[in-house]
């Protein structure tokens, strides 16, 4: 992210690195709990962690008018595809109870740091 700097008087690169304020991570199972796809379940595709977002399978689709490209065997058209949806917007499902869920965390006695559900207490990590 770009930052002003009052010493320099110029633009610059901020060095520190961005953390998505969730703990939900790829192949997650999440539900939407608000928006116009509010309800619907889906697995994370992909996690954006320098905008606090992610693409979630079948949720938040979108049309893009693709030009063809044969060097890259692309047909053009309208593509429908998954476009971000911002972290605070989904809830974990968690695999154990299937409720929408908050995350805690607990070391387990092996020394692992696990996330766990806040409603069953069953680990959500495998």
């Amino acid at each position: 992210m770009k930052v002003w700097e009052l010493a320099t008087g110029n633009w610059e690169l901020e060095t520190e690195m961005s953390r998505l304020a969730t703990p939900i991570r790829k192949n997650d199972n999440v539900v939407v709990i608000t928006g116009k796809d509010r309800g619907k379940r889906g697995r994370v595709l992909k996690v954006l962690a320098e905008k606090n977002r992610l693409v979630i399978e079948g949720v938040n689709m979108i049309k893009r008018h693709t030009k063809p490209n044969p060097q890259r065997q692309i047909k053009g058209g309208l593509v429908e595809r998954e476009a971000g949806l911002h972290a605070s917007n989904v809830q974990l499902v968690c695999p154990e109870c299937g409720k929408p869920t908050r995350l805690g965390r607990r070391i387990l006695g092996d020394g692992r740091k696990v996330r766990i559900c806040r409603k069953c207490e069953g680990v959500v990590d495998k």
